[in-house]
């Protein structure tokens, strides 16, 4: 006897505002494109194709071939999709900023002496 399983489909658990933001979040994350446009896909499927389409001012089939794998959108194509989905893009940081106190520059032969200004972070950590 054999198991079958249902297929599984992003689109059946995204139904919460919230939800949506964090899966558009962490697929951005990923370092392919595809993963970010099959997420969108995906977000457009739960809201409705034809509403989204209507919504960012693109055709239905113009909206499924934007979002396939391997497509290069634009940004602005992007951009008016996800204002149709209702979120944005957000920007942070990398890599977190260090409090590590200024150490005295090395003066030497070949090295010149550091002048530079204390930084913000600088400032208040000393």
């Amino acid at each position: 006897m054999t198991t079958q399983y249902a297929t599984f489909s992003a689109a059946d658990y995204l139904d919460d505002e919230e939800v949506i933001a964090e899966y558009l979040s962490a697929a951005a994350e990923d370092e392919n494109p595809d993963v970010l446009l099959s997420a969108l896909a995906e977000v457009a499927k739960a809201r409705g194709m034809s509403q989204v389409a209507a919504a960012s001012g693109l055709g239905r089939e113009s909206l499924y071939k934007a979002l396939a794998p391997g497509a290069k959108p634009r940004y602005s194509t992007i951009s008016a999709v996800m204002r149709a989905l209702n979120v944005k893009f957000a920007v942070a940081p990398v890599i977190a900023v260090s409090h590590k106190v200024a150490t005295k520059p090395k003066t030497g032969r070949f090295s010149k002496p550091a002048t530079r200004r204390k930084t913000a972070v600088q400032e208040k950590c000393a």
